[in-house]
């Protein structure tokens, strides 16, 4: 995964991820539109949005566009037919593991809610459990994967190699979930999966695909539970 990206990429990418999401999106936008919305689900939703448009475009001013590079590039191109064996393999794996994470969790009192599954329950209709699900399962794991695996992951690799990269990218993905402390073991681990996905297939699709499922099926969970 040669890449022609350096510090002068990395580095404004990063600032994006780490403080203007957070302090500009996350935090002051958040209440803004949770003030417009008066809606946690309506306003998360929103803000997921903006935080995809924004992380998208960052990446193809910053890593694309200045080095005539295509998408390709972060790993949105076709892969192997024989690597499609290995997609319900990986998806079985992080859901069982994140299962067994969060029994862990509950066994030591850590709790696994949080407001945006509490905000679902509370309001469980075809329209916000489809706002829900387009979110969580189909907006997300697009735009996170082009960023965290796409960039983020072959970047580090690049510099230090496979491990640094596995390790260093799932990382930063796990802090940009703060504060939602108890899913950080998940992010974590999810995040090295979906690496690896990227680091075998060439492509970070079978990432997008395996987030999706992930996400689709923890906010089928909630609705039913």
């Amino acid at each position: 995964m040669n890449t022609k990206w350096n510090v002068k990429e990395m580095i404004p990418l990063l600032l994006m991820a780490l403080v203007f999401v957070p302090i500009f999106i996350e935090f002051w936008m958040h209440r803004f539109l949770l003030q417009a919305f008066e809606n946690t689900l309506y306003a998360g939703t929103m803000t997921g949005l903006i935080m995809s448009i924004i992380f998208t475009l960052s990446v193809y001013l910053v890593a694309l566009k200045p080095h005539g590079l295509r998408w390709e590039e972060v790993g949105l191109r076709s892969f192997p037919k024989s690597y499609w064996k290995w997609i319900p393999v990986w998806s079985v794996v992080l859901i069982v593991s994140s299962i067994l994470l969060v029994v862990a969790m509950d066994i030591l009192g850590i709790g696994v809610d949080n407001s945006k599954t509490e905000s679902l329950k509370l309001q469980v209709t075809w329209f916000t459990f489809t706002i829900a699900f387009l979110s969580a399962a189909v907006i997300s794991p697009i735009y996170e994967e082009i960023f965290y695996r796409g960039f983020l992951y072959k970047w580090i690799r690049g510099k230090w190699g496979v491990g640094a990269g596995l390790i260093v990218s799932s990382l930063i993905f796990t802090i940009v979930h703060i504060p939602t402390y108890n899913t950080l073991p998940v992010n974590f681990l999810s995040g090295v999966i979906f690496a690896w996905t990227y680091e075998k297939s060439g492509s970070i699709v079978p990432g997008i695909i395996i987030h999706g499922v992930f996400n689709g099926l923890a906010v089928v969970l909630t609705v039913v539970s």
